[in-house]
């Protein structure tokens, strides 16, 4: 229980619908991989996943262990490792059914003997996790028979799925690298993620796709419903005189006499320091926020419409959140991602 009018409302229905959006558009792949890491991109919570699976996500991926474990206590749906498990945490794969992602051979040759499922990553050109010769993942593949692992699926990253020259190249290096097997006998072969479902074509070979950022409608354009919601309120109002500063270190400096909110969430709660001189809503209008953000605490230039406990948005909506994140030249991940585990989260219905 939080004792501060400071929350994120998700919208549980909003998840859903927004993802049977997606897969009535994209309605060619057999596997829907719902992207939970990073406690489904800040949304937090088990309701969410239960949201993610009833909009129609029938496999999940996580980027730890310790996630997989969080959701597996609850679901019994295949959940992919993105990231690399420690070998000696095999065993707790093994007793709970993850699947683990295999990136270069030498990882290959440690968990060999373990019973599990595996996805083999190829890298194609972003240079972060995955096998990156042809030589090597054909090493793989040929002694993968004789040992004790499954192999479920095939996949890689692209790194700009609005780009289709670029993805074009990470695809043409993804078929060089797998040309020796058929790859209609992989059970899961999956490549396009949020930007790529939307920009490229579907790929011929791939029966899975993954799904992150779209399930919360910031990306895309198919009538997305707003999922995350950052609320706070105003605790104290006050009239600042011309020439006085607001907050820290002066860096504001009032040209008249104003009124300013203070509002209870500050960069302790994920906000950005830099989103000072952008806006909130209040009362469906838009209130700049002035001097330095504190941890606690920012400033809102207001006028008499505002009053004392009046409900600010600090995050409204889709829109409001592309806002943000262009101008502090972030992308919308990182806005929802941040927000910090002190800020309870609310459901809605």
């Amino acid at each position: 229980m939080s004792y501060r009018n400071t929350y994120a409302c998700i919208n549980l229905t909003n998840i859903s619908n927004n993802i049977k959006k997606v897969i009535n558009k994209y309605n060619d792949y057999k596997y829907y991989i719902g992207v939970v890491k990073a406690d489904s991109y800040g949304h937090y919570g088990l309701r969410v996943v239960k949201s993610i699976i009833d909009g129609g996500c029938n496999y999940l991926a996580v980027s730890s262990l310790d996630e997989a474990l969080v959701i597996r206590k609850k679901f019994n749906i295949p959940i992919l490792c993105l990231g690399i498990i420690n070998e000696k945490y095999l065993k707790i794969c093994e007793k709970n059914n993850i699947d683990v992602t295999v990136t270069n051979y030498d990882y290959f040759n440690k968990i060999k003997n373990y019973n599990l499922n595996v996805h083999l990553k190829i890298d194609t050109g972003m240079n972060r996790l995955g096998i990156k010769e042809k030589d090597e993942f054909n090493q793989i593949i040929n002694e993968i028979k004789n040992s004790n692992l499954n192999l479920k699926g095939i996949f890689t990253h692209i790194y700009e799925g609005s780009n289709k020259e670029n993805t074009k190249k990470q695809i043409d290096k993804f078929i060089e690298i797998t040309k020796d097997i058929d790859l209609s006998k992989i059970p899961i072969v999956h490549i396009a993620q949020s930007d790529t479902l939307i920009n490229y074509p579907k790929i011929p070979f791939c029966n899975g796709c993954r799904l992150g950022i779209i399930m919360y409608g910031l990306t895309g354009n198919l009538d997305f419903s707003n999922t995350f919601s950052l609320i706070s309120e105003i605790i104290e109002i006050k009239t600042v005189k011309k020439g006085e500063i607001v907050s820290y270190n002066g860096t504001y400096k009032a040209d008249s006499d104003i009124k300013i909110g203070i509002v209870s969430i500050g960069y302790a709660d994920g906000i950005n320091r830099k989103m000072t001189g952008s806006y909130v809503y209040i009362n469906n209008k838009k209130y700049q926020i002035i001097g330095t953000i504190c941890m606690d605490m920012l400033m809102v230039k207001i006028d008499d419409s505002v009053n004392l406990h009046s409900k600010v948005y600090i995050y409204k909506d889709i829109e409001h959140i592309k806002y943000l994140s262009n101008y502090l030249n972030t992308i919308p991940y990182e806005l929802i991602c941040g927000v910090s585990k002190r800020v309870a989260r609310v459901y809605k219905s």
